[in-house]
């Protein structure tokens, strides 16, 4: 630096923030990501759309495979968006996972690798499945579709020695049968939430819905995990959205939360996930501090 340049000074926002965010990669440069002794299945839901939902299945999924472990995400929204995120390839004409809930095909015929990593696999989601809530309503075991199909799949897997540690599935924003599907087929259930006015509008339902679904057709589902998303540290109604989430869910609740971000948002159009769009970014960093918090409970809880 010449004596002609301008000093740097450390007490201005962008410097406090880019301090902040050295010493937050230093810090996950040191943790560990212990892995699941055994497939650790998540229904990432919300029903109220725009929460980062889908955004947050496979920027999760891509930081635990990032870190070594083997991820599955199975898409099961028919607007495909998961799937565009992991750079799978999801036309109309390629076997997805309508083929496996309505014809039967063997999970193992529709997977495929992303390219983003080479532990991270995708069941990907065609128009077709737009289709299948209507599909479905004749069959036998309309509800256990997807858990019938994934545990077989699930099963092979272990038995090859290609077995996975987290399955996430990407369910719609509406409890249709897919969703009832996903949820029938998961052991938990990860709730996005934004920190915006009206986020917690509607969870009562959800978490209604989730209880029934519990009674009747899934004694093992439970929510595991809440993340708050799209957090902006300047606005006092962020903040106090954040203290209500953790006064009613202390147990659930990450530490982490994910910031707005114009890179988390511009990563898909890459066909990529902030992870390895953007991996020194603030949202890079801070879904992979979620995704070792996830690991780390999952061990404490003896998934």
């Amino acid at each position: 630096m010449t004596s002609d340049s301008p000093a740097f000074d450390a007490s201005t926002p962008l410097a406090r923030e880019l301090a902040d965010l050295s010493q937050r990669k230093r810090l996950l440069a040191m943790r560990e990501f212990p892995l699941p002794s055994s497939t650790r299945v998540l229904t990432v839901a919300n029903q109220k759309g725009g929460v980062g939902k889908t955004t947050t299945t496979v920027n999760l999924a891509a930081a635990l495979a990032k870190q070594g472990a083997r991820v599955l995400v199975i898409d099961l929204d028919p607007q495909g968006n998961a799937s565009t995120a992991l750079g799978v390839e999801h036309r109309g004409d390629q076997p997805s996972v309508y083929d496996a809930l309505v014809h039967d095909e063997p999970m193992v015929e529709v997977v495929q690798q992303s390219p983003e990593f080479d532990t991270l696999f995708c069941v990907p989601a065609t128009i077709h499945l737009a289709g299948a809530e209507i599909e479905l309503v004749p069959l036998v075991a309309r509800e256990q579709r997807l858990r019938g199909s994934l545990d077989r799949y699930l099963a092979e897997s272990d038995a090859a020695g290609s077995g996975y540690h987290y399955v996430f599935i990407d369910c719609p924003p509406s409890l249709g049968l897919l969703t009832i599907n996903a949820f029938v087929a998961a052991r938990e259930v990860l709730i996005p939430i934004q920190c915006e006015y009206y986020a917690l509008e509607g969870l009562s339902q959800l978490l209604n819905n989730i209880t029934l679904i519990e009674r009747h057709l899934n004694p093992t589902l439970a929510v595991s995990t809440i993340l708050l998303t799209m957090y902006d540290g300047r606005t006092r109604l962020a903040y106090q959205v954040a203290e209500d989430v953790r006064s009613h869910f202390p147990e659930q609740t990450l530490s982490a939360v994910i910031p707005r971000s114009v890179r988390i948002s511009e990563a898909p159009s890459y066909g990529q996930t902030v992870i390895s769009f953007d991996p020194q970014s603030p949202g890079s960093i801070s879904y992979l501090e979620a995704a070792a918090e996830i690991a780390e409970r999952g061990v404490q809880r003896g998934h």
